[in-house]
């Protein structure tokens, strides 16, 4: 490893990933005059050691580890001093700030992130008064420090900590308003329009097939009712009206299909979907978590140019890296942050060796290169999509993000989907199509109404027909287990999952 140009550096961004996510467990700031001492001393062991590989190395590691270390304490608030909003947590207090988010409308209330001087606030307000980003608002209220339940694994309070906000105000009185005077205007000017889609997905679909038809396009989520999303959970397709990397791994590997499909070259179709997936991180306003997101379905499709498996695990390391250097509560406290890297290794890793096992049970004598291989300049793309479909794409992705997120899904919910797979299954292949003429049905109505309309009715017989499956599913008693799974399990099936896929490549490399 010490020869090895790369391996050193993969072992440098892990010894800083570990760093912080040693660090997000035990969060006590006062031990951190004891890392710096530990830095100072690295440092000085490092000018001594310098010209022996082996020690410099080691050194390196734990120079790294303490960055991480460090970099995570820097990011922590100081609520000791008067300078952060979190200081006055239990108080009523007046504050000026700006609305310096996309707002989150729910049914029975909106939830808007509030820029200050000291930092964030969360207002938790009805549904009307409606503001919109760029508000600036003058309030007067109680803030209070987010709150865990004591008999859940979810932490809300490190949710919301991950985006810098540790003061939440419920219900505040409005003392002053004024309209667009804040924020980025080109963020504004997408928003806007964001609500002109919206309000026309509203004319075009009636509820709920209205929010399905957003949450595909966009993430939104408000117009279920919690029986429906709990259907959709049970059922194992949440992820497709999910705005993470989850969803997006598993669409773009979709719509990679997809235009495939429809004729055009591996390469053609690589950089279709790129670009969609960039359209749709700036169209939701490019929070972090979109931009998380985009990132994470990017990764899958530059995995497959890149098709060496060494590589494909040093670019990964590396984004997990700099994504956890840029905001390091990610690591931890993050749970989407986590699903989407989890479910990137499943369809990296997981996928060939389920590709594999599946053409050697069943007889498939693949003649086409799979599609993670780029094809060479003016090669047909055309393949047969019965192999497509059934062999490489559809099921073994989704079976290879179902198992590689599972151990993790049981730590932190405490449930799994039975059914999931096959849900996944009946539901997914539909979904590029529900993109397509969704969008068309609302280009097309701005310019003509009703053949809008028309396009919206068709589009809605497939909305329908995911609901019901959604229903269908999810209602059943036997679709989903409670079974939790205690940390040491996690860790255990991950081990044991790591060496099976190991053993496997190894005898796939003596075959």
């Amino acid at each position: 490893m010490v020869e090895s140009k790369s391996r050193t550096f993969l072992a440098f961004c892990f010894s800083f990933i570990f760093g912080v996510g040693v660090w997000s467990w035990s969060v006590e700031a006062r031990w951190g005059i004891f890392l710096y001492g530990i830095l100072f001393l690295i440092i000085l062991c490092l000018v001594w050691y310098w010209r022996e590989k082996t020690r410099r190395f080691i050194l390196l590691c734990l120079l790294f580890f303490c960055l991480g270390s460090l970099r995570f304490l820097w990011s922590m608030p100081d609520c000791t001093n008067a300078k952060n909003v979190c200081f006055f947590n239990g108080e009523r207090k007046k504050i000026v700030g700006w609305i310096g988010a996309e707002p989150t409308r729910e049914i029975s209330q909106t939830k808007y992130i509030l820029k200050s001087a000291l930092g964030k606030v969360l207002l938790v307000m009805p549904i009307e008064p409606a503001f919109d980003y760029g508000d600036e608002l003058m309030i007067s209220c109680s803030l209070q420090a987010p709150k865990d339940q004591l008999d859940s694994v979810f932490s809300y309070r490190q949710y919301l900590a991950k985006d810098d906000i540790y003061t939440i105000c419920n219900n505040p009185k409005i003392l002053e308003i004024k309209k667009d005077v804040q924020g980025n205007i080109f963020m504004r000017k997408i928003l806007s329009w964001k609500n002109i889609v919206q309000n026309q997905v509203g004319e075009l679909w009636t509820e709920p097939e209205a929010t399905l038809m957003g949450g595909i396009l966009y993430g939104a989520r408000a117009g279920f009712s919690d029986e429906l999303k709990n259907n959709f959970n049970r059922a194992g397709i949440t992820h497709i009206v999910a705005v993470s990397g989850y969803n997006v791994t598993i669409i773009a590997q979709w719509l990679l299909v997809f235009f495939i499909g429809i004729g055009l070259w591996r390469r053609q179709a690589f950089w279709g979907v790129v670009t969609m997936i960039i359209l749709f991180v700036i169209f939701t306003g490019a929070s972090s978590s979109v931009v998380r997101a985009g990132i994470m379905g990017i990764l899958v499709l530059v995995a497959g140019q890149l098709g060496k498996m060494s590589r494909i695990g040093n670019v990964l390391v590396l984004t997990a890296g700099a994504m956890v250097l840029l905001n390091p509560f990610i690591l931890v406290w993050d749970t989407g942050f986590q699903l989407s890297f989890l479910a990137t290794l499943g369809l990296v890793y997981v996928s060939p060796v389920l590709k594999q096992i599946f053409e050697s049970r069943v007889g498939v004598n693949n003649e086409t290169p799979p599609l993670s291989l780029p094809l060479k300049e003016g090669e047909t793309a055309k393949l047969d999509m019965f192999k497509i479909i059934f062999c490489n794409e559809v099921l073994i992705s989704t079976l290879s993000a179902i198992i590689a997120t599972l151990p993790f899904m049981l730590f932190t919910f405490g449930r799994i989907s039975v059914v999931a797979p096959i849900a996944n299954v009946l539901v997914l292949w539909i979904i590029p199509w529900l993109m397509l003429l969704g969008f068309v049905a609302i280009v097309v109505s701005f310019i003509f109404y009703p053949l809008g309309q028309v396009i919206a009715w068709v589009t809605g017989l497939g909305l329908k027909y995911v609901i019901i499956l959604a229903e269908w599913f999810g209602e059943k008693d036997w679709s989903a287990w409670e079974f939790s799974l205690p940390w040491w399990g996690m860790i255990i099936l991950y081990l044991l999952m790591v060496y099976l896929i190991n053993s496997k490549k190894v005898q796939m490399a003596d075959n």
